[in-house]
């Protein structure tokens, strides 16, 4: 008779417990008669029900959710035909591999005669939980052996979607990793340095997103920015947004013409017409001493200069968010000449450094009674202060990160992105006439030094300020 397709079972199977009623199911088909199964004592109120199959195809009609356990005897052949001898070469445990692929979610005994050992211990290796001698079975021994095999495979079952949830979390781990930017500053003669902390818990991506890139004419490129709301639907579009925007500067866009693509980007791709994102980019002159601004809806950065305390850029110029404009807004405000986003030229000098960051970074509850924003005004006073205590680049921006979450009082709900560029006018005459960045020319790496800070640095309102 044709055996029919496995179907999955429900997980209920594995999920008995000694105060539970047990199923058992018992495949074995002996013309004989003299195998009988024997009385199975109840302990604690126990019942055990037993269901009897001649053969795999009836077996397959009685095998249910609610069966805990399959109690198989070895020689029972495959399919309907009686029991036989099996030949030379034969499997002998084809039908238990036949009871594991329709039944991967029950306990499974195996049962075998007494001078067949080999036999019982290799069922063991293929799948089964346990084995059984005919010889030997009673009631006492049944029914620990079911109770036994049934814990056994619920551990089994639980140990495989643990295995299968650690392999899945590594691979989105890869996966996120993966997502986040590489700079691509070669040649250039500005430094980089950036943190990021996502807002969802056990995530490496969030909403937040930045990236920094080089065009062969010289110029620097970097962007910041924001996508309203933590969930994995966020960081995906923040991920669409960045690529677009490094496509885009790398295809020659820049200022307004970037940003108003940026938007049709996100129109295209948000799932709703109420998610907007906000954006800061900066173009850095190859000289490294000027730079153009875009906000839309960003915060502004914070800059110092060499000798004045940091400060944030001027706003006044800044457009509105990503998204929020509608759709026949923008093509007439494009052909008028009107740009919602005007580009503000900004004087960087010789020696600076830029911060960019997201609002994760003021929005964190500082004061007693965490009622209070930390807001620009007090994110600004924190980086000053750690100015002072002579901390510059990556440790500038750990420390930054670290201290907002302690203000905060714990873990910040919103994701994080800080990203930092500076120029050290002196390090980069030190370097000679040979070393020239803007032509691809590459230059050695000092060592980051500490600063030696005034005496005036003890009284932060008339302190200098070293660069970021």
């Amino acid at each position: 008779m044709p055996v029919p397709e496995p179907q999955q079972r429900a997980a209920a199977a594995a999920e008995a417990s000694y105060g539970a009623d047990l199923t058992i199911l018992v495949i074995e088909d002996d013309p004989a008669g003299t195998f009988t199964v024997p009385e199975l004592p109840a302990a604690a109120g126990t019942r055990v029900r037993i269901r009897n199959a001649r053969n795999l195809t009836e077996a397959g009609r009685l095998l249910t959710d609610d069966v805990d356990c399959i109690l198989l005897d070895l020689a029972l052949p495959t399919g309907g035909k009686a029991r036989s001898a099996p030949t030379e070469g034969a499997d002998k445990l084809a039908t238990l591999k036949h009871v594991l692929r329709i039944a991967p979610r029950h306990a499974v005994l195996a049962l075998t005669a007494e001078d067949d050992a080999e036999l019982a211990a290799e069922a063991v290796r293929v799948g089964a939980q346990d084995y059984l001698f005919r010889g030997e079975l009673d009631g006492r021994l049944l029914s620990r052996a079911i109770r036994y095999a049934v814990e056994r495979k619920r551990a089994d079952v639980a140990q495989h979607q643990l295995t299968e949830s650690r392999l899945r979390a590594q691979e989105n781990a890869r996966l996120e990793r993966g997502l986040l930017p590489t700079p691509l500053l070669e040649g250039s003669e500005l430094r980089f340095a950036a943190r990021y902390r996502p807002g969802r818990s056990r995530a490496l991506l969030g909403g937040d997103f930045y990236d920094t890139v080089r065009t062969p004419d010289g110029t620097v490129h970097a962007m910041i920015g924001d996508v309203c709301g933590h969930g994995p639907d966020e960081a995906a579009l923040g991920v669409e947004l960045r690529i677009a925007w490094r496509a885009l500067t790398l295809a020659g866009l820049c200022g307004d013409e970037l940003l108003s693509t940026l938007q049709q980007v996100l129109e295209h791709e948000r799932e709703s017409e109420e998610i907007f994102a906000t954006l800061c980019t900066v173009d850095i002159a190859p000289d490294g001493r000027h730079a153009g601004l875009c906000l839309a809806g960003h915060p502004a950065p914070l800059i110092a200069r060499q000798g004045r305390a940091a400060h944030l850029l001027p706003s006044e110029d800044g457009g509105p968010a990503l998204g929020l404009l509608p759709r026949n807004a923008l093509p007439r405000a494009l052909r008028a000449r009107d740009t919602p986003w005007p580009r503000r030229q900004v004087d960087l000098g010789g020696s600076w450094s830029l911060m960019m960051y997201t609002d994760g970074l003021i929005e964190g509850r500082v004061g007693p009674n965490g009622t209070q924003r930390l807001g620009q005004d007090g994110m600004v006073a924190m980086i000053n202060r750690q100015l002072a205590q002579g901390l510059t680049g990556e440790d500038l921006l750990e420390t930054a990160v670290t201290q907002v979450r302690e203000l905060n009082g714990g873990e910040l709900t919103d994701d994080v992105a800080v990203l930092l560029l500076d120029r050290d006018q002196g390090h980069i005459r030190r370097q000679g006439p040979n070393c020239d960045r803007g032509r691809g020319i590459p230059c050695p790496r000092p060592e980051p030094a500490s600063p030696t800070l005034p005496a005036s640095a003890v009284n932060p309102a008339n302190a200098q300020r070293p660069p970021l």
